[in-house]
């Protein structure tokens, strides 16, 4: 599940948000299927907390979450729950498959939301951050991945 496959995304806008118009808050849910590699991506102004409120979902906790941030710069930060709650697996490990899997979940994400992205261009040269929450506080991480730009599909025009 490593490579992203746009014919694998499918893309969910819930709530008030819009393919383009600049809705803030805006915030990214993304679930898969173990079983088929299929990846959902919602984008609303809340979390889409129905994706993974499941007895499964809450045990694997692998959902990935993103939200727009702008307080000096605009950013992307995301979140993945790597120990606490009901997680199975040791942190080091579920870590690990995060960091493995980060670029298939950043391109999924950015190109879930291509079309806000391009009519938004600020947003194009915004870092990406990514939270690595564990049950332990000290040993949370923050990494930083590039900027959006980094991740948005090779074949899709920037220009006016």
């Amino acid at each position: 599940m490593s490579e992203f496959d746009p014919k694998k995304l499918h893309i969910d806008f819930i709530d008030r948000t819009n393919i383009k118009k600049l809705v803030f808050p805006r915030k990214y849910t993304l679930t898969h299927s173990d079983r088929t590699g299929e990846l959902y991506l919602s984008i609303g102004i809340d979390y889409n907390y129905k994706k993974f409120s499941g007895i499964y979902s809450r045990l694997m906790r692998d959902e990935v979450l993103g939200e727009w941030k702008n307080a000096d710069q605009i950013r992307l930060d995301i979140h993945c729950l790597v120990s606490g709650g009901m997680a199975i697996g040791p942190a080091k490990w579920r870590g690990s498959i995060f960091r493995q899997h980060m670029k298939m979940v950043l391109k999924a994400i950015c190109y879930g939301d291509r079309s806000f992205i391009k009519e938004n261009q600020d947003f194009l040269s915004a870092p990406i951050y990514v939270h690595f929450h564990t049950r332990k506080k000290k040993a949370d991480r923050i990494e930083r991945w590039g900027a959006v730009s980094d991740f948005m599909p090779d074949n899709y025009s920037y220009g006016g």
